[in-house]
């Protein structure tokens, strides 16, 4: 139920639940509020990462570290960063403080992440936020911690690792090295080409098939329940360039592997260059990477 709260509140911030941007946002914020996701907020940094997707410096969403920032981090950093299962419980620490080498937080109208005409929209979806924390805390006084554990907050730690789990291997972990850009090797053509597809078996049915996700990041605008058409329309058109996915068994824990690895050998990227390809930090990965 959270994720399905989310995917439709991630179709009103794309425009993509209706052609009323009122209805979007009236809508978008009861959902996102509901699962403690200020929904202006993040929708503008989801925007931000569909504009730059695939550039070093640019993109918004598990984008890579330059070498530069990746030195600066201290130990206990980096191994919250890229040791399981720390990285999978991002996205709440996300909201509040972004990624390392980048400031601001999803709450505050200050934030260099929003224009200053983007006021306004951050200070309502922080309210509204708050009102949820609030009501959040009435029913923990009301029905008792363990009660709400069960009913919400267990709940909520699922959703977290399963939205953290997800967006990550939409962007990394394919077995070929993915490039990413900067400057004019950059374009949105090619940033949307480096995202992945995965099959995620029997949840597909219950994930709104949102592991179609080349084809979101091509047209964005397209709502959730329309993407595996779309993708099938667009795999002639793609030819080379579409990385079919590797089939799953009635659960995905192929993909355990695929983040595990991942996060074994994907550690940052050269400051120089305009194609880029992830390195490995020895210390963090004392195996041979393959």
């Amino acid at each position: 139920m959270f994720w399905a709260l989310f995917v439709l509140g991630h179709d009103c911030g794309h425009g993509s639940f209706s052609s009323d941007a009122k209805l979007n946002s009236v809508v978008g914020h009861f959902l996102h509020s509901s699962i403690l996701v200020p929904y202006h907020g993040w929708r503008i940094s989801h925007r931000t990462h569909h504009q730059n997707h695939g550039h070093v410096e640019n993109d918004e969403s598990w984008h890579p570290l330059p070498e530069k920032i990746y030195n600066s981090l201290d130990s206990i950093t980096r191994k919250l960063r890229f040791s399981l299962p720390f990285p999978m419980l991002a996205y709440p620490f996300y909201l509040w403080g972004r990624s390392p080498g980048k400031k601001g937080s999803h709450f505050n109208p200050s934030s260099d992440l929003f224009l200053p005409n983007e006021k306004k929209d951050i200070i309502t979806s922080t309210s509204c936020w708050l009102s949820m924390a609030a009501i959040l805390a009435g029913l923990t006084c009301f029905m008792g911690p363990l009660q709400m554990l069960k009913l919400y907050f267990v709940p909520y730690g699922i959703f977290v690792m399963w939205l953290d789990f997800v967006t990550y291997l939409h962007h990394h972990g394919h077995q070929d090295k993915l490039p990413w850009y900067r400057g004019k090797e950059w374009s949105y053509l090619r940033g949307g080409l480096t995202t992945l597809d995965r099959d995620y078996g029997w949840i597909n049915n219950i994930h709104h098939d949102i592991g179609t996700h080349v084809i979101h990041h091509l047209f964005p605008q397209i709502p959730h329940y329309h993407l595996v058409e779309a993708t099938e329309a667009a795999k002639p058109v793609l030819g080379k360039y579409y990385r079919e996915p590797e089939k799953s068994g009635p659960l995905p824990f192929h993909l355990l592997g695929v983040l595990a690895r991942s996060m074994r050998v994907d550690h940052f990227v050269s400051d120089v260059g305009d194609v880029v390809y992830y390195q490995t930090d020895p210390q963090l990965s004392p195996r041979k990477s393959d």
